[in-house]
């Protein structure tokens, strides 16, 4: 099967988050390959869950998690849009395959210690092949950078102090991502250009969101994707990062769920611990949560910029944050198509394709407001 025909592949396209992707990646008007480990979960998938599927141009391949089976089938292709975590285990083979094979790749990961990998390992020999290396491309991430990104046109701007929060529940894939990254790597956020370690028994922290009048409750969440691309910004210098769902009863429970995960894998060896902690996260998680609603899913990414002599503050509020993440995705595969990235190598999804272009894109869809931005020099 020769895969010039269709230039984008969707791995994990089975999954939540997948099937959002080939959802507008269609809308689009973008051929694309879903692919995954199992056939019968993808023809199920695309033909009960993307709206619309009968009139895209696709193809499902099933495939072997190696590296060299990806290789073969990346081949031909132009980009990967990688959502199968957690990315720390899964994501190494995929990452070495679109190297093999001229691929850019993008992923929807939000663990920290994998974009920090990328950023020391892969990052150079993307650059040097001219190819796009951009993990965190979601909306947990990305419209948080958006925001950011924003404040710092204001010059001067050296700190960013994010929050970011949603409303829902997280995927089965996203739930044990987030308790496999938790319980095993360490939180970082950004100090004078230097990463400076979370403390681990910090507990939650207490935020005021934009909007509202109660408190919100918030983690560090691993860290999050934005201390590690801000790390080679000349203008940025301090970078912090919390966030939550809107749901308290579940803020409360996730410290819990950890603590109790930890203490009961203890001395555990790497696979041992991987299994135990995956089983803990389906017993959290284990069914797919219903489609979006924009009236229940909503979304706030909130950014305080600061400097020596001037402050800027950005809202950005949105709506169905996995639409976003799909749309994103897919948005990232039309550019790359069309003319190259901004940024080759290791790169975040403003610095590949432009926060302005990326806001636009999440505009034109209904998925988030104009931002309301404040500025004091």
């Amino acid at each position: 099967m020769s895969n010039t025909k269709k230039p984008v592949i969707v791995y994990g396209a089975s999954g939540y988050t997948g099937r959002l992707i080939c959802e507008y990646l269609r809308e689009l008007g973008l051929s694309f390959i879903a692919a995954g480990r199992s056939q019968d979960k993808l023809d199920e998938a695309m033909r009960s869950f993307v709206p619309g599927i009968e009139t895209a141009d696709y193809e499902i391949v099933e495939v072997a998690h190696d590296t060299e089976a990806l290789t073969a089938l990346f081949k031909g292709a132009s980009v990967v849009l990688n959502t199968v975590g957690p990315f720390a285990k899964f994501g190494p083979e995929v990452v070495q395959a679109c190297l093999a094979a001229g691929c850019h790749y993008t992923d929807t990961t939000g663990e920290q210690d994998w974009l920090i990998t990328l950023d020391q390992e892969f990052g150079a020999r993307f650059a040097k092949a001219g190819l796009l290396l951009s993990p965190g491309l979601a909306q947990m991430y990305t419209t948080g950078e958006i925001a950011a990104q924003l404040c710092l046109e204001t010059p001067g701007l050296d700190t960013l102090d994010i929050a970011v929060f949603w409303g829902g529940s997280p995927t089965i894939a996203s739930t044990q991502t987030i308790l496999v990254n938790a319980a095993t790597s360490k939180a970082f956020h950004l100090q004078q250009n230097q990463y400076v370690e979370w403390q681990p028994d910090a507990g939650l922290y207490q935020l005021a969101i934009p909007g509202q009048h109660e408190m919100a409750l918030a983690l560090p969440w691993g860290g999050t994707s934005h201390p590690v691309w801000f790390k080679r910004d000349p203008r940025v210098a301090n970078v912090k990062v919390l966030g939550g769902v809107f749901n308290k009863p579940l803020m409360l429970g996730v410290p819990k769920i950890v603590e109790a995960a930890l203490k009961a894998t203890e001395g555990m060896n790497a696979e041992d611990r991987y299994a135990a902690l995956s089983k803990t996260a389906a017993g959290v998680m284990n069914t797919m949560p219903p489609r979006e609603n924009p009236r229940i899913n909503k979304s706030v990414d909130s950014v305080h910029a600061s400097g020596p002599l001037g402050r800027a503050h950005c809202v950005i509020y949105g709506n169905c944050n996995y639409k976003q993440t799909g749309l994103l995705q897919a948005f990232a595969a039309s550019w790359l198509l069309q003319q190259p990235p901004k940024r080759v190598g290791f790169a975040s999804g403003c610095q590949a394709f432009g926060h302005h272009e990326l806001l636009g894109a999440l505009r034109s869809f209904g998925l988030v407001q104009p931002p309301i931005m404040t500025v004091h020099v």
